[in-house]
């Protein structure tokens, strides 16, 4: 079942962590996963943020987070296809961890910034790497397309990860690893995210801000995803996601 955005609150984890798994109903035949909570206002991406992504797409180790939006209906289950965009030439993959937002945050200070968090996900920065780099403008048209944001399976409460600096992640495409890291390669950590995001914009219950991706994308590579492409991706703890490339209709 999807958790709505007042279950991210304090009170609605602690309601969520009283709950006995064993008790619920089991879903039958083979359902679609959809992302395990609603209430997403906004999706807020982070460029640029581990040093050897940084160092292999040939860009200077950024002073401040890079900050760019990623449109909501970009948002698909973690099994859902990739859709390849009318004109795309350049279709990349980005595994990320996710921040979910628990309590609304403004102008948060670094040390309380976790305080805020209600869990984390896997995400999948699905790109469009001609859109963002060579249309003109902000990045967000190379973001934003139907099923860029692939989110889930799980989310995983903040208890359980006690420190986001020291997550695996990795994705293979066609059963090649491309990108193998841990999330200690980050230049900015998740609190100073947190922080640093909630100083521009309020960051509401259900918010997910993407951490930026390791090296190793399509894009360092010089190598992109085609239709008929499976792209499979975890981050330790919070689950796999598997996708198929096909046409958008």
């Amino acid at each position: 079942a999807e958790i709505g955005w007042n279950e991210l609150s304090a009170s609605g984890q602690k309601r969520l962590r009283a709950l006995n798994p064993a008790t619920l109903p089991g879903a039958t035949g083979k359902p679609r996963l959809g992302v395990p909570f609603t209430g997403i206002s906004k999706i807020v991406g982070i460029g640029l943020n581990y040093r050897a992504h940084a160092l292999e797409a040939k860009m200077p180790i950024p002073l401040e987070p890079v900050v760019f939006m990623k449109a909501t209906t970009c948002i698909t289950g973690p099994c859902d296809p990739i859709l390849m965009p009318f004109g795309s030439t350049k279709l990349d993959w980005e595994v990320e961890l996710g921040i979910v937002i628990g309590r609304e945050s403004r102008h948060v200070a670094e040390a309380k910034a976790l305080d805020h968090v209600a869990g984390y996900c896997v995400f999948h920065d699905v790109s469009e790497r001609a859109f963002q780099l060579e249309r003109g403008g902000q990045w967000d048209k190379g973001k934003s397309c139907d099923s860029f944001g692939p989110i889930g399976p799980w989310l995983v409460t903040r208890d359980e990860i006690p420190d986001p600096q020291r997550l695996h992640l990795w994705l293979d495409v066609n059963g090649e690893r491309m990108q193998d890291s841990t999330t200690a390669d980050m230049i900015f950590s998740c609190a100073e995210i947190v922080s640093y995001v909630s100083r521009f914009m309020t960051l509401l219950p259900g918010d997910v801000i993407c951490t930026g991706t390791p090296q190793g994308v399509g894009m360092g590579r010089g190598r992109f995803l085609n239709i008929g492409d499976k792209v499979r991706l975890g981050v330790e703890g919070l689950g796999e996601q598997e996708q198929t490339v096909i046409a958008a209709g």
